[in-house]
């Protein structure tokens, strides 16, 4: 048997890196303040494409690599969430990205933008998904709620926005993101168009469950509940673009909190001071499903390299 470890964090980055872990061999056990399905990485739009995310030299690489998995995944898109869907990013051109752009195939400029057929993830399934990968390799997870980091040989820190307090890291804060679910009027391609002078985003992706619309980019604001205002705004703003979706029936209302932190992605080992190992594994931004598997994986080697097989 192998050490025990201690992964916080129930959402997408939490469960990658479990899992991870435990096909490797060792014992995990998740500690998540909520359930699965209540977790920010729940209520994502989920598109693969790097967005909202720091450092701009690594995140490439964490990004290609999770594409190159989300590929294979696709394959059994009813069980792991996961389609490859085509779709145009607005008003950009391919010299303005970065040299990951050279990691997808099929990425190609047109009138309007750059099109692209990249993965688009069911997250209520996906996040199902993880789970029941981390408990077939022996993985568990357990609703736990934190007020401190616990003393144990090895902990790996995924809370995301939890991080401002149980680090605690003043350097992270919330990045609000509403969105509006509608009976999809037939849209089968994603789109999105982002103008980083405000915080006002438009896009919408067909999920399985409905239209999804969104968006905003509020930086700072903490509040989790949906402005009907605003919700009338984002439906105005990807009518322009489909006009039929004006007229499409709301099913639900979504917000969820981006964890931005100040000097981008956090994934670094510390002793403690009782001689543990801790990871951290958090600060992803709009990006978290992106970048998962990659950031996963370096993780996991920090937790792996201080716990040897037995």
């Amino acid at each position: 048997m192998s050490e025990q470890m201690i992964v916080l964090g129930g959402g997408v980055i939490g469960l990658t890196t479990a899992v991870v872990l435990a096909e490797s061999g060792r014992q995990v056990r998740v500690w998540s303040r909520d359930p699965v399905g209540e977790t920010t990485s729940a209520v994502a739009g989920a598109l693969w494409w790097p967005y909202r995310i720091e450092p701009a030299g690594r995140v490439g690489d964490w990004a290609v690599a999770s594409l190159r998995v989300y590929e294979e995944l696709a394959a059994d898109p009813g069980r792991t969430g996961v389609r490859l869907v085509e779709g145009l990013q607005s008003g950009i051109r391919l010299s303005e990205l970065g040299p990951w752009a050279a990691g997808v195939d099929g990425l190609r400029e047109s009138p309007d933008g750059v099109r692209a057929r990249v993965p688009l993830i069911d997250m209520p399934v996906h996040l199902a998904w993880l789970r029941g990968r981390l408990e077939a390799a022996g993985g568990t997870v357990e609703i736990r709620a934190l007020e401190a980091l616990p003393d144990a040989a090895v902990v790996v820190n995924c809370t995301g926005l939890g991080a401002r307090t149980l680090v605690p890291d003043p350097g992270v804060r919330p990045v609000r993101g509403q969105l509006v679910v509608v009976e999809n009027p037939g849209v089968t391609e994603w789109y999105t168009a982002v103008d980083h002078s405000s915080s006002d985003t438009t896009y919408f992706f067909p999920q399985p469950y409905g239209l999804l619309l969104g968006g905003t980019a509020q930086d700072g604001d903490w509040d989790l509940a949906p402005d009907p205002r605003v919700a009338e705004e984002i439906v105005a703003r990807c009518a322009r673009v489909r006009p039929e979706i004006a007229g499409a029936r709301v099913l639900a209302h979504r917000v969820g909190l981006r964890p931005v932190r100040d000097t981008g992605v956090r994934i670094e080992a510390e002793t403690t001071a009782s001689g543990g190992l801790l990871v951290h594994n958090y600060g992803h931004g709009g990006a978290g499903v992106t970048v998962a598997w990659g950031c996963a994986r370096e993780a996991a080697a920090l937790a792996a390299s201080r716990t040897p097989l037995l």
